[in-house]
């Protein structure tokens, strides 16, 4: 893309270049600021999908993506949960219809590629925003952020955004803390053809090694997230097409019909971790840079979406707050959603690993209320769909 001259005196500068980079780049140069997007990722090699909910959905009409123009996007109109255990005692089938809480679908399903390729398209069209290509050296903080790129080449913000990811450099830089644990667990991601109709059913079996999730696109076409071993995902990345598309069908009780045309495969070992602050010394952290989480239930991008929406939300202040002051505010706005979502997850994943009887019953007598008070079930689904959706 045709690209401005940049001034090296800017008002934002934004590390990292997947779908939470480019999306921070574009909400901030539409509040009006001058901003810089450093990146060195390369997205579009990234196999995986995202079903985003309706609050991500409902920010990126506001920045002006229409989400369902975008390449193979998907509706999810029913999210079904499955126990796929064989323990003593299983979890009943709960199916949530969007229907049941005034939606026609809860998310779409997008490829991580084609988004970010329609947010850099509409990125694009603003003369306050400037891509630079590459990886950032090196992060100081004085009375302004100097952040040196790959080239030598500096420059110099009121504050920068960390969208680096788990090894964030932003992060490190800024001096905040993180906690991390990891999990006896890697997940294999993939997509395929297959013979029957989803129906825009997106199926999540919870199983003893993680989610077994199968996810709508368009067509009689799935894309796969299957947590399993460590050598158990070293053996799924090196068997057959054959035999990969066989072990989907069987683990998948044969919901979709035969599996053909797999696509490429990609794994990547489960872990979480979450920053003790999300902004601290002008520097603001969003999606896995502040928190990381397995992917059960669709919840890590869209948390991060949630992220950029209050980010700026609060550079709106700015020709009336410090940075100091919307850093605090950013910081408190941010922490319960972000610490509620992480001890979510970690508890439904660590429940999936344990055999211990107490905790197999208070998980499946947890789906059983969803799946009978359907208060509480239009409850879970509306919480769901994003902080900010009704």
């Amino acid at each position: 893309m045709d690209q401005p001259e940049i001034n090296n005196q800017t008002r934002a500068i934004i590390i990292g270049g997947g779908p939470v980079g480019w999306l921070s780049a574009l909400a901030l140069a539409r509040t009006g600021l001058d901003t810089v997007l450093v990146a060195g990722d390369n997205p579009l090699q990234d196999q995986r999908t995202i079903a985003l909910m309706q609050g991500s959905l409902a920010l990126l009409d506001e920045v002006g993506v229409d989400a369902s123009l975008i390449s193979d996007a998907t509706p999810l109109e029913t999210m079904r949960l499955i126990d796929g255990t064989s323990r003593l005692i299983r979890a009943p089938e709960v199916s949530f219809q969007a229907g049941e809480i005034g939606h026609s679908f809860f998310a779409l399903n997008i490829p991580v590629g084609n988004l970010v390729k329609q947010i850099q398209d509409v990125a694009s069209t603003h003369s306050n925003f400037v891509y630079k290509p590459g990886l950032a050296q090196d992060i100081s903080f004085d009375d302004k952020v100097t952040v040196t790129l790959e080239s030598g080449e500096t420059i110099q913000a009121d504050f920068v955004v960390g969208a680096d990811g788990r090894q964030s450099r932003v992060r490190q830089a800024a001096g905040i803390a993180v906690r991390q644990w990891d999990y006896p667990q890697t997940a294999l991601v993939t997509h395929f053809h297959h013979e029957k109709s989803h129906q825009n059913i997106s199926t999540e079996f919870h199983t003893e090694t993680g989610p077994f999730t199968l996810v709508p696109l368009q067509g009689k076409r799935s894309s796969l997230v299957c947590v399993v071993t460590p050598d158990e995902a070293e053996r799924l990345m090196a068997v057959s097409d054959a035999e990969l598309s066989r072990y989907i069908e069987q683990r998948g009780r044969h919901l979709v019909g035969r599996v053909s045309d797999l696509g490429p495969r990609q794994s990547f070992p489960m872990s979480s971790q979450i920053a003790d602050k999300m902004a601290d010394n002008r520097a603001f952290l969003v999606g896995e840079s502040g928190h990381a989480f397995p992917p059960i239930g669709a919840q890590g991008l869209n948390l991060g979406i949630r992220d950029v929406e209050e980010l700026a939300y609060q550079m709106l202040h700015l020709p009336h707050a410090s940075i100091s002051d919307i850093a605090v505010r950013y910081n408190q706005k941010r922490q319960l959603d972000v610490k509620s979502r992480t001890f979510g997850v970690d508890m439904l994943n660590r429940s999936l690993l344990t055999g211990f009887l107490p905790v197999q019953f208070a998980r499946g007598l947890g789906l059983y209320a969803a799946k009978s008070f359907a208060p509480l079930r239009r409850t879970l689904m509306r919480q769901g769909l994003g902080a900010y959706s009704t």
